[in-house]
């Protein structure tokens, strides 16, 4: 005869058909908070596949040994005293699976008691929210990147305002000046916001610039992937940009034979990386040093060196325009 207290057999079967079937860890222990307990009186498929024991290896031992030296102690303490409570906790650490992989696990741990109140067993309900963690870790990270990049542009925006400024003669010359660089900047940012670990690649910074002039045969770009750093391509992109413009209005694109050749290589020594890269202009009108300093002059000769490190000789060849620079990269950079 079918106890009326409890639930029935068929439906302990079909409870633990669900529980089986459920794509949560699960997991079962004793009561006892003090070592060696509490011990694994069950766990589901989910949590076998999880951890990678089997449930032959873990029946009768402790959840503990899924710790390890990546397990934040504070976070232990936390769930252990809310457990001598007898209240329901929720929490996250990193858990160790057998082959030694760490994972993050979120979990929701739930007493369950007698009729008297005593908690005889713990019931856990357990994810792995690695992916999830690394996710959230970097778009926090994105965002930081973000607000820091947009400071230094606010900041790079008003630097060039003023230099335009200075470097104008007048009104239609000072707009035309301003609103090509702005549009630069804003064609670097899109690069760097497009690429996940937020670098721009010196080839997009160089097309970007030059693609709308790579007719017959004009440009010769040589040179292997690069990535620059947001600090890094802000300057270079603007550097880039200045030499086009001058390449436009005086230099070899101002000739319908002018040539520009662009090579780029990395170099290695004692003291880290550097991007090495030669801007060469031939065919173009006759050169002649400026008569005053403009923007585009300091921007080489200051501002790239002061932001970047470079070390930058511009050469006024009677063939064309010639700009050599060096610029240390970033170590962890590839």
């Amino acid at each position: 005869m079918r106890d009326e207290t409890g639930p029935g057999t068929a439906d302990l079967r079909l409870l633990r058909a669900a529980v089986e079937a459920s794509g949560e860890a699960i997991l079962i222990t004793s009561a006892e908070l003090d070592e060696p307990g509490p011990r694994i009186e069950y766990s589901n498929p989910a949590f076998t596949r999880m951890t990678g024991y089997g449930l032959d290896e873990i029946l009768g031992r402790s959840p503990r040994l899924l710790q390890g030296p990546g397990t934040d102690r504070d976070v232990l303490d936390g769930l252990r005293t809310s457990l001598e409570a007898g209240e329901a906790t929720r929490g996250e650490a990193v858990n160790y699976r057998k082959d030694g992989s760490t994972y993050v696990v979120e979990w929701l741990i739930t007493p369950v008691r007698e009729a008297e109140g005593r908690v005889t067993h713990w019931v856990s309900t357990q994810r792995d929210v690695t992916d999830r963690r690394a996710y959230e870790d970097r778009q926090s990270m994105m965002v930081r990147e973000l607000h820091h990049r947009v400071k230094n542009t606010l900041a790079t925006v008003q630097a060039v305002l003023n230099a335009t400024v200075r470097s104008s003669l007048t009104i239609p010359e000072f707009t035309r000046a301003l609103s090509g660089r702005i549009a630069s900047l804003a064609r670097t940012h899109a690069l760097i916001t497009e690429d996940v670990a937020q670098a721009a690649s010196f080839q997009g910074l160089l097309r970007a610039e030059l693609e709308p002039y790579d007719e017959r045969g004009r440009l010769s770009l040589e040179g292997p992937a690069v990535a620059l750093p947001s600090e890094l391509a802000v300057p270079v992109g603007m550097a880039l940009h200045e030499l086009t413009t001058n390449a436009l209005r005086h230099g070899s694109l101002a000739d319908p034979n002018g040539r520009l050749q662009v090579t780029w290589w990395v170099e290695a020594d004692s003291t880290g990386r550097s991007l090495r890269w030669d801007w060469a202009e031939h065919d173009g009108p006759p050169t002649a040093h400026p008569t005053r300093e403009g923007f585009g002059h300091r921007l080489l000769n200051k501002v790239l060196s002061t932001q970047t490190g470079a070390e930058v000789s511009v050469d006024f060849a009677s063939d064309g325009l010639r700009v050599s620079v060096r610029m240390p990269l970033p170590a962890s950079r590839a």
